[in-house]
This record gives structure tokens, sequence and C-alpha cells, in this order.
């Protein structure tokens, strides 16, 4: 059974693969920030539990959870995005 032929998707100097492995990098790091400052407010919100709740735990926990919802959604969307142009150009149906 003999390999199959390189395409243009094979190649490693093409820029449109280039710039889309920095924007899956980037996808993976967004994805990263946004679920550690979810994490960070759940561990802040029990913490206010355990220790008292006062305006600052409060503030923490709005805090992480607006910024990591602001860099989530958009990273999830992209690394959607990412994926789907991958699978169209493996299997050709652009």
């Amino acid at each position: 059974m003999t390999s199959p032929e390189p395409t243009d998707a094979d190649d490693p100097t093409d820029p449109v693969l280039i710039r889309r492995a920095q924007w899956a990098r980037l996808t993976t790091v967004g994805q990263r920030i946004g679920y550690a400052l979810f994490a960070a407010a759940l561990v802040a919100f029990f913490i206010g539990l355990v220790v008292g709740w006062g305006s600052g735990v409060t503030t923490i926990v709005v805090a992480c959870l607006v910024v990591g919802s602001i860099v989530l959604a958009p990273s999830i969307v992209f690394s959607y995005a990412v994926k789907a142009a991958d699978r169209a150009d493996r299997e050709g149906d652009w």
C-alpha cells in the first residue's frame, strides 16, 4: 500500500495553516484562562461561605465570573471554527 500523495494542506509553510495554528494556540490559552477564572470564582465563593461573606469576596467572585466569561466565550467559538476549518481541509468539502 502506498502512502497518499502530499497535498497543499500538508505544506508546513502554508500561511493559512500557520495562522490557523496560531489561532488554535490562542484559543487554548483563552480557554485555560477562562476556566481558571471560573475555578477562582468558585474557590472564592466557598472561602466566603466559610470565613465570612464581605464586599471583597463578592467583588472577587463577580469579577472572576465576568472576566472569565468575556475570555472564555470567544475562545470556545473560535476553537470550533479552527476545528471546522481543519475538518473541511481533511475532507475537502469547502
